[in-house]
């Protein structure tokens, strides 16, 4: 079944129009993620964004009061790193709902399914063929084309 160049373009336009809303909504939805992670004492919980911003720190016990300096650092640091790496995968996972995307929009425009006319055996638009019809509006578009004069070179 061969489509014309407008309705291959029609379902190009509405194939990332589509996408396109996906993407808001994807982008709604990561800027909304939160991440915690849980000191492995149980401790403290931290809980970061979707930047990766420490949202909030909750000490579960008072055990941190009784901490070096260098021990407490250490367990906020590893609460913190745990979190900030759950978000990350959680940002992937979503990501990951786009691959095949460009794919899709490539197939739309190369017309591996389409007008042979417009759409070259390599599979690519061509441009030429596209353009045909507006190249022949233009003026003087039916005599042949002027040959450009070289300069001559300058031997002095």
């Amino acid at each position: 079944m061969s489509y014309s160049f407008e309705e291959q373009l029609n379902q190009a336009m509405a194939s990332l129009a589509e996408q396109q809303e996906r993407l808001a909504e994807s982008t709604r939805k990561m800027r909304a993620m939160t991440a915690s992670a849980t000191s492995k004492d149980r401790m403290v919980t931290a809980k970061v964004g979707s930047q990766g911003e420490l949202l909030a720190l909750t000490f579960h016990t008072t055990a941190y009061q009784s901490m070096a300096p260098a021990q407490l650092g250490t367990v906020l640091k590893d609460v913190l790193n745990e979190a900030k790496a759950r978000m990350g995968d959680q940002i992937t996972a979503e990501m990951r709902t786009f691959e095949g995307v460009g794919e899709s929009l490539r197939m739309n425009f190369t017309g591996e399914r389409g007008d042979e006319e417009l759409f070259g055996a390599g599979g690519g638009l061509d441009l030429d063929a596209l353009l045909a019809p507006l190249t022949a509006m233009r003026p003087g578009a039916d005599q042949a084309p002027k040959s450009s004069r070289k300069q001559e070179e300058f031997n002095g």
